[in-house]
């Protein structure tokens, strides 16, 4: 369905679903696992919580942790992006940054609409933003209205900064307001707490599932198999305990929910798996694979719009468009979820 992109108010052209899962007002460092990732709702864990917590954390220390380090340092952060994003060659990360700037401008004149419309909701509301997934910068021209606000813009690769730092002088963002950080959304190096509102844009199709490769050099091959079947456990307890069943993206989702101030909106523009048995599904399924691969881990076949409907938020307004320009990266959800 293509929906009228004026500029009238978000709200009137969305559809608003209320998730029923309350936060409450808490620190997420006095959150155990099952609250964080069931949003704070009273659930069927019971005793097994504590177990959950431990092994969580030993299997997953960059992310899993309930003590007051549980901001990602520069170390944790630097060593998640090396293990979810191993260091490409300078002459990849280059052209791919270069592709994605010059291919996507067609695509960014039609999305414009409906970005407008969610962007204006940070307008005088938003002083620190972290933008997740900031590529060659093309959303810093819908910040560069408001002169006081802090922009913090990450992504795994590097050559993507000198693009995003010239989209930031063009929009007449103040280099002096953004910042470019290199890491990825499951480990972000900032504070709890910390940010008025996170910006995500085609950047879901991308992260990397719970499953984390605990695999070293160190490790003989029986550790290594019972690491991985420690953790298989681990991740089929969280998953059906804690009703995320459907959610592949647990981790980001905690990481974005960490950084939140509270009342803190996460806002999103991202592209979907069409309807089970459209031609365009069967595309998707095809052709996905080899998307993966030639578009640094984009999946066509995920279904983000229910995983954020499902990932705690107080409330989540999820609005669907269908873009010409996208192909098969189609159709799309945007919206804005509320910490």
């Amino acid at each position: 369905m293509i929906l009228n992109s004026s500029s009238s108010s978000v709200s009137s052209v969305i559809n608003t679903t209320c998730s029923s899962r309350k936060t409450p007002p808490t620190s997420r460092n006095q959150l155990s696992i099952n609250e964080q990732l069931c949003g704070g709702k009273s659930c069927s864990c019971g005793s097994r919580r504590h177990f959950i917590e431990g092994a969580a954390t030993a299997l997953f220390p960059l992310v899993y942790s309930s003590t007051p380090s549980s901001a990602s340092s520069p170390s944790d952060s630097m060593a998640m992006l090396n293990r979810l994003h191993p260091p490409r060659p300078d002459w990849y990360e280059e052209f791919y940054a270069s592709v994605m700037n010059s291919s996507m401008k067609s695509y960014e004149a039609e999305v414009a609409g409906y970005k407008s419309q969610l962007f204006d909701n940070l307008r005088g509301k938003a002083k620190k933003v972290l933008e997740i997934g900031i590529g060659t910068g093309p959303n810093l021209k819908y910040y560069a209205a408001d002169t006081d606000v802090q922009v913090l813009g990450v992504d795994p690769n590097r050559k993507m900064e000198k693009y995003a730092q010239t989209a930031a002088v063009a929009a007449g963002l103040p280099l002096t307001n953004f910042k470019f950080l290199q890491a990825v959304g499951e480990a972000i190096p900032v504070s709890d707490a910390s940010v008025d509102a996170v910006v995500g844009t085609l950047v879901l199709c991308s992260v990397k599932d719970v499953d984390m490769t605990l695999q070293g050099p160190y490790m003989s091959g029986n550790e290594i198999i019972f690491i991985a079947l420690v953790s298989l456990f681990i991740k089929t307890l969280i998953t059906t305990r804690l009703g995320l069943t459907k959610c592949k993206f647990a981790i980001f989702i905690l990481e974005v929910r960490r950084v939140l101030k509270p009342g803190g909106i996460y806002l999103f523009v991202e592209h979907v798996a069409a309807k089970d048995g459209t031609f365009l599904k069967f595309l998707q399924n095809v052709v996905d694979p080899l998307q993966q691969i030639v578009s640094d881990g984009c999946h066509l076949t995920r279904q983000t719009g229910n995983n954020i409907s499902e990932a705690g938020f107080s409330s989540v307004e999820l609005g669907n468009a269908f873009l010409s320009n996208a192909s098969l990266i189609n159709p799309h959800v945007y919206g804005i979820a509320h910490k």
